[in-house]
């Protein structure tokens, strides 16, 4: 009788501590110490908290921490009861951290990265546990993220929060090893997951990229999708370990040059929210950029104080660009390529006609800027030095070759702009020439002296003239409130080889700005007249006469006259 009982209590000991080792979530990595020095009171070692949310004890015997950099050695035999926390750590930080609460010491502690990892928690049978995609942001506060403060989860109920679920610590000490967290407390989540964007990596397949992880159920439905041009779905898997993609792959190949549009219903994030069905999402096949594909259309590289420079960059071409393979540079002193940063780490497609603007702290940008559409916004840890007073900014693809070049200046601002501090520099026509100051112009008041992620409060775009030469707005006042700050005249020929002579004259016939003198003009382009004189002076209100003058080579001339009406400010 007695063998008998003591058999039915080591199976009662034993069903709880196998049956729930292999549930997702059943224990969730709580606290994380990625970057322990200077201390703020505790040892100055790496370590992770790992609390039992189920209702049953676990043994973790043989469980790992993996990131990117490999995998620790198995734990030893420990017994983590239900609602109790442990301590991982290395062997040799185990003695220091012991006073703090119960402590697993393992073989090959995984050196957490201080700019970010992805940490997961497996089971001895491999089973994926709990992942944790940590980023210095989390910290939401600039001194701690510098160094001895933890990461703590708010809310355990929601271990697949990502940011929203995370922030620094609150304790004096730095952190809250093997006890109740600082920032403890119920995160509510009612949102949907959102798709993102896509990408792919061959024609038979696309990457769905989430803002959270889904419920891999859910998402392994193939009728959550559809696919524009009635493309046929063969397979859906989700990716581990965030879950936060899903590869979803075709019998028939997807057609370069072509925009697809992808659509998902039906799916649920990790704590059983419904996506809201939205507008469709973009997909297709990447080319390799080349010479004038995206341009640099706008350039912030004299921020305010606490801001950020930015670099906007457009896809003019038909090809479906990754900025993942594209690079930024600047020039030395000694006008060598210098400073090359790869533009995204992973696939960030710009599809025909977008915009993204690279930066290095996005929060910043929307502190100081409109911004419409946050997908447009890519964040660099630090991008190449763009200085106040002129510099390059070079793209490059990844066989090295330059597809894009601007020798920008500060003298390019508006010259009544008595502070250009946090204004940028706005391209005005994208057919317009990189190099070119004509084409360059302060972004409007009116935009917040800046446009991130859409169109330039400065642009022009090109329509071909009724005849050879063509001026508008009939009335301009460059006030730079971002309407009709330019007079803009526009010139086209069928015949290439002409030189242009444009001079502007007060109503008495009195020069007061050259324009243009004896230059190269193509086949059609635009000039730009800022109604300054020739001193960079503002001139009256009123109407001038323009006299445009055309030779060519071969001895044809032509003389144009159009009236120009200068306003004053509105």
């Amino acid at each position: 009788m007695k063998r008998t009982l003591s058999l039915l209590t080591t199976l009662v000991m034993l069903t709880p501590v196998c049956l729930p080792a292999q549930n997702r979530h059943s224990v969730v990595i709580t606290e994380i110490m990625a970057d322990p020095t200077p201390s703020a009171g505790l040892p100055a070692y790496e370590w992770i908290e790992i609390k039992n949310i189920s209702s049953a004890a676990i043994n973790l015997q043989q469980w790992r921490l993996a990131d990117a950099g490999g995998q620790s050695g198995g734990f030893p035999s420990f017994l983590l009861m239900p609602d109790s926390m442990a301590i991982v750590c290395g062997n040799t930080a185990a003695p220091l951290m012991a006073p703090y609460g119960q402590v697993i010491a393992v073989g090959s502690f995984p050196s957490l990265a201080n700019e970010g990892d992805i940490i997961s928690l497996k089971s001895a049978a491999g089973t994926l546990i709990h992942t944790v995609s940590y980023s210095p942001h989390w910290y939401n506060n600039a001194l701690k993220k510098e160094g001895g403060w933890s990461l703590e989860m708010r809310d355990t109920g929601w271990p697949c929060g990502g940011g929203a679920n995370w922030t620094a610590s609150e304790n004096p000490a730095g952190g809250t090893p093997g006890k109740k967290n600082s920032v403890n407390g119920i995160v509510t989540d009612t949102s949907g997951p959102r798709l993102l964007r896509t990408y792919s990596s061959d024609s038979l397949s696309l990457i769905l990229v989430f803002n959270e992880t889904t419920d891999s159920l859910s998402a392994s439905d193939k009728s959550a999708y559809t696919i524009s041009d009635g493309t046929v779905i063969q397979s859906v898997l989700p990716v581990g370990p965030l879950f936060q993609e899903v590869k979803i792959s075709f019998s028939t190949p997807l057609q370069k040059r072509r925009v697809y549009q992808v659509t998902v219903s039906g799916i649920r994030d990790c704590r059983g929210n419904l996506i809201r069905e939205g507008s469709p999402v973009k997909a297709g096949l990447a080319e390799e950029a080349g010479w004038g594909d995206i341009i640099v259309n706008e350039i912030l590289f004299n921020p305010l104080p606490g801001g950020a420079d930015y670099i906007e960059v457009y896809n003019r071409s038909q090809k479906i660009l990754d900025a993942g393979r594209l690079f930024l540079a600047n020039r030395s002193s000694s006008l060598l390529l210098s400073n090359t940063l790869q533009i995204s780490q992973v696939p960030w497609f710009i599809y025909p006609g977008e915009y993204t603007v690279i930066t290095e702290t996005d929060g910043q940008l929307a502190s100081f800027y409109t911004v419409k559409d946050s997908n447009n916004i890519l964040t660099v840890s630090s991008l190449p030095s763009y200085p106040d007073a002129s510099g390059y900014v070079i793209l490059l693809n990844t066989a090295g070759v330059i597809t894009e070049e601007v020798p920008y200046r500060d003298d390019w601002h508006f010259r009544l702009l008595g502070n250009t501090e946090g204004v940028s520099l706005e391209r005005i026509s994208p057919d317009g020439l990189s190099p070119d100051p004509r084409n360059w112009h302060s972004a409007a008041s009116t935009a917040g002296y800046g446009t991130p992620g859409y169109e330039n409060s400065q642009y022009r775009g090109w329509q071909e003239p009724a005849g050879k030469i063509e001026t508008d707005p009939p009335v301009f006042s460059p006030d730079n409130d971002g309407r009709d700050d330019l007079a803009r005249i526009r010139y086209s020929f069928i015949q290439q080889g002409y030189m242009a002579t444009l001079t502007v004259f007060d109503t008495g016939g009195r020069p007061v700005r050259q324009l243009v003198r004896n230059e190269l003009a193509g086949l059609q382009g635009s000039w730009y007249w800022d109604g300054l004189d020739d001193r960079g002076r503002p001139l009256p209100p009123g109407p001038y006469i323009l006299l445009a003058e055309f030779f060519h080579a071969e001895g044809k001339t032509e003389r144009h006259k159009k009236v120009l009406v200068l306003a004053g400010k509105r």
